[in-house]
């Protein structure tokens, strides 16, 4: 089994799309996973426009890449949260300063990426779906019960109208379990599941980062959601517990070595990826293994081009026979 290696261009948005394939490419990547930002994507135009899909579809091809998922983190983060000022940032003009003014181009954005990820031939949407209770996750006042249920209940129906338009276009929602999410942990991804009576198209994107420094074993989370893994992040963290520092951050920016973690390029963290690659080759994963590149203490070029070496040198293919099968009589 050879998975395509792929990079999450959210953290490139900043450069032009193509200028983006061209660097990928000769760093040695089979593909992007192409973000809904800058001008990588635009989902409203590659949802009507044929010509504008062909350009992209075009420009990918040139430098030999492919395409297996569209992240749409930022819209997708605005469908069930509450309003923040921060989310000021992304969302148009004329959507800002209200949960529902928010909410309402989010959602329709959502329906365009499903539209737009069929037609540029890709079955796999990564992203966000926001949360209605994230800044709850701390019983303190008493968050009841009686919210948590109501809360998992409103992002089901805020989002089964979109998983019906991705279910029209023969594409899968991916969530990234992630701090800020409804399911940002092994428990709530159970809740979240069965929120949504389990349908088909709503499923998880694999990140081993964000389960690792919350002291979940990524291994794990592969193997019991196995059928549900749509989608697969490689992206490293080191964890470390000086005495002073905790898992909350201290509100001490990412790269700060005071910090309890930190994202790190691939190889220079504390995920166990040999586990990780075993749990894929035991649920029969063959889709790409997606880069998410983030490490503040390293030139972002040199990391992007070492974490493609790393992912090709971590990755193999299951055994096709047992090991003693030849003291078999």
């Amino acid at each position: 089994m050879s998975r395509p290696v792929t990079i999450f261009t959210g953290q490139w948005a900043d450069l032009t799309f193509e200028t983006v394939c061209a660097k990928m490419s000769s760093f040695g990547y089979d593909g992007l996973e192409i973000c809904v930002w800058g001008d990588h994507m635009d989902v409203r135009k590659a949802a009507t426009d044929p010509a504008y899909v062909a350009e992209r579809r075009e420009i990918l091809a040139k430098y030999g890449l492919n395409c297996w998922a569209i992240g749409a983190h930022l819209p997708g983060q605005c469908v069930a949260s509450l309003y923040d000022p921060r989310y000021d940032g992304f969302v148009p003009e004329g959507h800002r300063g209200s949960r529902e003014k928010m909410r309402a181009w989010a959602a329709e954005e959502m329906k365009y990426t499903a539209r737009a990820a069929s037609n540029m031939g890709v079955r796999v949407v990564t992203g966000f779906v926001g949360s209605p209770i994230w800044n709850f996750w701390y019983s303190f006042p008493q968050t009841s019960k009686e919210q948590v249920d109501a809360a998992f209940k409103e992002t089901a129906e805020l989002w089964s109208p979109i998983l019906d338009v991705f279910d029209e276009c023969g594409v899968k929602f991916a969530l990234e379990v992630h701090p800020t999410e409804i399911a940002f942990d092994y428990y709530s991804s159970l809740k979240i599941l069965d929120a949504f009576e389990r349908r088909p198209a709503f499923g998880f994107n694999f990140d081993p980062s964000h389960l690792l420094w919350q002291g979940v074993n990524p291994a794990l989370f592969l193997r019991d959601f196995s059928d549900r893994i749509y989608h697969v992040h490689m992206k490293d963290v080191a964890v470390i517990r000086d005495g002073r520092s905790g898992i909350l951050g201290s509100h001490i920016e990412f790269g700060d070595a005071r910090r309890g973690w930190n994202f790190r390029s691939l190889g220079h963290g504390h995920v166990n990826f040999e586990e990780i690659i075993r749990e894929l080759n035991a649920m029969g994963y063959s889709g790409p293994l997606s880069v998410e590149w983030e490490d503040s203490g390293m030139e972002r070029e040199f990391g992007a081009k070492e974490a493609c070496e790393f992912v090709r040198r971590v990755d193999f293919s299951p055994s096709e026979v047992a090991f003693d099968a030849a003291l078999r009589t």
